[in-house]
């Protein structure tokens, strides 16, 4: 059922073609998404008001861990379709997909309900106070109390049907969710319409989600007989190498995007002891930083799938060619956009907010962030091309090396050494490390030959 086109993608198009075709897509998507998550920050910063940012800021090492359960199900089971795929094992991807999507439904569920039975621990772990709490809750209530599933499970899908190619289709319904935030935001938010402040930018992403869950499900029912991705409930099977295969990439992605969420809730708490300005500035300066983070996580999402068919195909020369031409357009391109944050920093911060004093602290915390793209765009492609070929450890490796064992005490240190603008370094730090052990890491990978056993690495 793979269309000739998408053979030729993934099997002999140019390395530049089949790279365009299948990361651009994905850009896009990951732009729109960041675009979208800005806009929160955007309205919500019309209103002046430090407390209704902060609790945005506060809220979002919670909705960052949605992505441990995206991973866990998106990375893990797309990575075995798209080898599965590679290996012309054709109910093995529905039989994964199935499990995959079931998986994603339960977990999400349970997400809201531990939620819900925790949150006032929760909220407090998270750095409120009495001025904070009463918003980061109200905007939680939406996010994550009714909005997990439909958030979690809109990802997955784009995950499971950019496996088999689709990658447009993938983008487009991310993109439709991320479009309908941006026109409800305002509407939500400010005075001129319900005014609900940071409550109204959750409200409008959970309806947004539920949306671009709509748009995959008709995707599928159109698709009926023309795709691999499978939901349903009769192809579930919890066997051993679906459960192995997918917890094998996915479980590693998930825990590396848990400490993620410990990284971003240290910051946030070393951050809060300086007031709910500093918190405001340091998640406005996180955001814009993240645009570009996200063009280099979609181009490593975004070839995931051709990597994963081609090292299932045996063809390695041309997995190969893929990452090596993907580290070379990327690297420039991140350097210049470092540039243009470091250079206009003052003028990127005013765009989301008139508060003089959060653009101060804003100023020099996104000055501090930038300087790290370069390097993160290697540390991403590396992981990315762990996670598509079944390499669970090496990317989990990863993870614990950048929050565990570096950038959680350089936080810490900087921090001691220069007082909440030390802060904004510890990203540099880790990753220029990381950067190169990346490098290190991918070329022995090429020149070696890795024994596997079902697609994981043994």
């Amino acid at each position: 059922m793979i269309e000739d086109k998408k053979l030729y993608l993934f099997e002999s198009a140019p390395v530049p073609k089949a790279v365009a075709s299948m990361a651009v897509p994905t850009i896009i998507s990951s732009l729109v998404m960041v675009i979208y998550n800005l806009a929160d920050t955007y309205f919500v910063g019309m209103l002046n008001d430090p407390v209704e940012n902060a609790a945005v800021t506060l809220s979002a090492p919670v909705l960052l861990a949605f992505n441990a359960v995206n991973n866990l199900f998106g990375i893990g089971t797309s990575s075995m379709m798209s080898r599965a795929l590679g290996r012309k094992e054709y109910d093995t991807v529905r039989r994964a997909s199935s499990f995959g999507f079931w998986c994603t439904v339960l977990f999400s569920c349970l997400f809201s309900m531990i939620y819900l039975a925790a949150r006032n621990p929760l909220l407090a772990l998270l750095g409120t106070d009495t001025d904070t709490l009463a918003a980061t809750a109200e905007y939680m209530k939406w996010t994550v109390a009714c909005g997990a599933v439909p958030a979690i499970l809109n990802v997955v899908m784009a995950y499971m049907v950019r496996s088999e190619g689709s990658t447009m289709h993938a983008s487009i319904g991310t993109m439709s969710g991320c479009i309908l935030n941006i026109v409800l935001d305002p509407i939500f938010i400010l005075p001129q319409g319900l005014d609900m402040g940071a409550a109204g930018a959750g409200f409008a992403t959970f309806l947004s989600n539920c949306a671009a869950c709509l748009y995959f499900f008709g995707l599928l029912l159109l698709k009926r007989g023309r795709t691999y991705v499978c939901v349903d409930p009769r192809m579930f099977r919890m066997t051993k190498e679906i459960v192995r295969e997918i917890c094998g990439v996915g479980i590693p992605a998930s825990i590396q995007n848990l400490l993620n969420v410990v990284g971003m809730t240290v910051l946030n708490n070393f951050t809060a002891s300086f007031g709910s300005s500093a918190v405001a500035a340091m998640g406005i300066a996180q955001k814009i930083d993240m645009v570009p983070m996200n063009i280099a996580f979609g181009f490593s999402q975004g070839i995931m799938p051709l990597v994963s068919y081609n090292y299932a195909s045996g063809d390695r020369r041309r997995m190969k060619q893929t990452v090596v031409f993907s580290a070379k357009l990327t690297v420039g391109a991140l350097a210049a956009v470092a540039a243009c944050f470091f250079i206009g920093a003052r003028f990127f911060m005013g765009l989301f907010i008139q508060n003089e004093e959060i653009i101060v602290y804003g100023t020099s915390f996104l000055r501090g962030l930038c300087l790290a793209l370069p390097f993160f765009n290697m540390d991403f492609l590396a992981i990315g091309v762990f996670q598509a070929v079944g390499m669970g450890k090496k990317a989990f490796f990863f993870a614990i090396l950048r929050k565990i064992i570096m950038e959680i005490p350089a936080i810490y240190l900087l921090n001691r050494m220069i007082p909440l603008y030390g802060m904004a370094y510890a990203q540099l730090v880790t990753e220029v490390i990381l950067a190169a052990v990346a490098v290190v890491t991918l070329g022995k990978m090429f020149t070696e030959k890795v024994k596997t056993v079902g697609g994981i690495e043994s």
